[in-house]
């Protein structure tokens, strides 16, 4: 492939950029996350193809996870071969996150809060994706057995050691979500964002009270599965495809798709195509019209599921609940 030079009006092509909570940041609308296709088992020509298009549509935002894959590593590593090949001229351009809570290696120090494996997984982090620093450094998971103090004191440290600009938290409740806000903000390294999946068929979060918690206290908020592995979308309204997540069973079962949600789905397609939409543009413009919502990760196969999940940002407004 050849020499990637980055498209001149990748700012005037109609992407939109949120002010994250209270600060600096401006992230896209839409966001490009790498939990799949971008991974060991991936063709690294796909994974470039999207990852280009993505930028060169204005989606300057990057999503990733030390254990994104499979195998566990390898997405940051694809993350690394684009800086590489393609990104090193615009690395000021970009906003790249990743996190640390999940399963990684074996071992004590392999999983969940502690200081020890933040600050280790984001060394190696950093040494897969080839990169000084990430703009985002989050805690991937709340961790009911560690001090919460210890958690957050190393996010603290890790943004004081120039490792990362930013830090968030992911999935965590509610009141250890508030108490996270207050430690770090008196620390003076405040939250910047809350990532959680909040889809139309989750709405769990919105109804705990987070994204209001989020908007109160100025705080982003980012939302992953925003189409639910591909269930808000057109792709299981006939049938299961051959070549589908839920064929292979992985983080999407079949026993998922019900008569009564397929009917629910079937029904807000018919919706969907009386605003000129798809499903999916129906689907990721809910989230985004939601309180407190900054930006949607969605994760693409092509460049056309991208290139179609991009007209969400010029979606109709959204007159009724659905």
């Amino acid at each position: 492939m050849e020499k990637y030079l980055a498209n001149p009006l990748r700012y005037d092509r109609g992407m939109n950029y949120d002010r994250c909570g209270r600060s600096g940041v401006l992230l896209p609308r839409l966001s490009l996350g790498f939990w799949h296709n971008f991974g060991g088992v991936d063709p690294y020509e796909r994974s470039r193809a999207i990852t280009r298009y993505a930028f060169d549509q204005g989606v300057n935002h990057f999503d990733l996870a030390n254990n994104y894959g499979p195998p566990y590593g390898s997405a940051e590593e694809t993350m690394g071969r684009l800086m590489d090949d393609d990104f090193r001229p615009y690395r000021d351009e970009l906003f790249i996150s990743t996190k640390a809570g999940y399963d990684m290696w074996p071992g004590p120090y392999g999983n969940w809060g502690s200081r020890k494996y933040l600050m280790a997984s984001l060394d190696q982090s950093l040494r897969r994706m080839h990169l000084d620093y990430v703009d985002l450094f989050y805690s991937h998971r709340y961790d009911p057995n560690t001090p919460l103090e210890e958690t957050l004191q190393a996010l603290v440290d890790v943004v004081r050691m120039g490792k990362a600009l930013y830090v968030g938290i992911s999935s965590w409740p509610l009141e250890a979500t508030r108490f996270a806000f207050s430690y770090l903000k008196a620390h003076d390294v405040p939250c910047l964002i809350y990532q959680g999946r909040l889809n139309l068929l989750d709405r769990k979060l919105q109804q705990e009270g987070i994204l209001d918690l989020c908007a109160e206290q100025g705080v982003g908020f980012i939302s992953f599965s925003p189409l639910a592995q591909g269930l808000l979308t057109d792709r299981y309204l006939n049938g299961i495809p051959s070549d589908s997540r839920m064929s292979r069973g992985k983080s999407l079962k079949e026993s998922v798709l019900t008569d009564e949600l397929l009917q629910k789905l079937k029904a807000w397609n018919s919706l969907a195509h009386d605003r000129g939409e798809t499903l999916a543009e129906m689907s990721l413009a809910w989230v985004l019209a939601q309180r407190g919502v900054t930006s949607v990760l969605v994760g693409v196969s092509s460049v056309e599921q991208l290139q179609k999940d991009l007209k969400c940002i010029s979606a109709k407004p959204f007159a009724q609940e659905l």
